[in-house]
């Protein structure tokens, strides 16, 4: 199937440009930035915009930014820069683990962080890594200004968010941390290498001088209704050293907590024995990553 006939383009050079031309075009207008989940929903007539508004040539929407109270990703930032980049090493890492892995090498290259977390979809692996990391999300509008949403708060459920119809977001800020003693880590498991997560699972882990943990997060994609964060693994985890009994215990916590669904790439069940099984792997490298190992 083709998709509808767009009647106008916009190219905007500004944020403000941007948020002008999508005020003036009304509802029929929507935000291009990768296109990777946009041309799909296009092509299957899910979605029939009259107008689109390439940000593309946005250039304050690109690139990363480290500063003292953390690193700022621009949403524009495609997966590839992300996978790559020094400034997420360490307390960040999840985030270059879960670029590495979403979709196909094309997806990689074109693909924008902004954009994932704005359809929210389910079998995503961005969400869960933000989630953990603890993310908050500047959103701009021409009549509100900008307004800072936690990420918690902006993932409300499939293909929702908290992002108003006159709005584009802007920064995505991740907190500084201190850069020994704080690793993180993801890993998803698909049907295929390349396929979306039937689970992906983020941890972010940070130990004292003696490796022992003070402090944990944990959080799960590819489960309704939304990326879901557990707290009860920090409180598995909290000053214990870095055991695989230690880790196999709070991996096995989030399992029995969080809820799972079946549909037609996996069950309910296996979902759970993924959490244990790849839950307790992510806790380990996170820990090791922690601790210099």
């Amino acid at each position: 199937m083709y998709p509808a006939p767009i009647e106008a383009y916009f190219a905007p050079k500004t944020i403000e440009e941007a948020l002008q031309n999508r005020a003036d075009a009304g509802d029929d207008a929507v935000f291009i930035a990768g296109g990777m989940s946009l041309m799909q929903a296009m092509r299957a007539r899910l979605m029939t915009p009259r107008v689109l508004i390439d940000l593309n040539e946005v250039e304050e929407l690109s690139g990363l930014a480290r500063g003292p109270r953390g690193v700022t990703v621009r949403p524009l930032t495609r997966y590839r820069e992300l996978a790559k980049t020094s400034a997420l090493r360490g307390a960040l890492q999840a985030l270059g683990d879960a670029a590495a892995t979403v979709g196909d090498r094309q997806v990689r290259n074109a693909g924008t962080i902004g954009g994932n977390l704005c359809w929210n979809r389910v079998a995503s692996c961005m969400p869960s890594a933000c989630l953990c990391l603890d993310a908050t999300l500047v959103l701009t509008s021409l009549a509100g200004g900008a307004r800072v949403v936690p990420i918690d708060a902006f993932l409300i459920g499939p293909l929702e968010t908290a992002l108003r119809e006159d709005e584009l977001l802007t920064e995505i800020n991740f907190p500084a941390s201190r850069q020994r003693g704080v690793g993180s880590a993801y890993e998803k498991l698909g049907a295929t290498v390349d396929g979306l997560p039937i689970v992906g699972i983020a941890a972010s882990v940070e130990v004292d001088e003696a490796g022992v943990c003070t402090h944990a997060r944990f959080s799960v994609g590819g489960v309704l209704p939304t990326a879901q964060r557990f707290d009860g693994v920090g409180e598995v985890l909290r000053s214990r050293p870095g055991t695989a009994k230690a880790f196999a215990e709070a991996a096995g916590a989030a399992a029995e907590a969080i809820e799972t669904q079946s549909d037609h790439l996996a069950s309910a069940h296996y979902r759970k024995v993924l959490i244990r099984t790849l839950g307790r792997d992510v806790l380990a490298e996170a820990h090791a990553r922690a601790t210099g190992g």
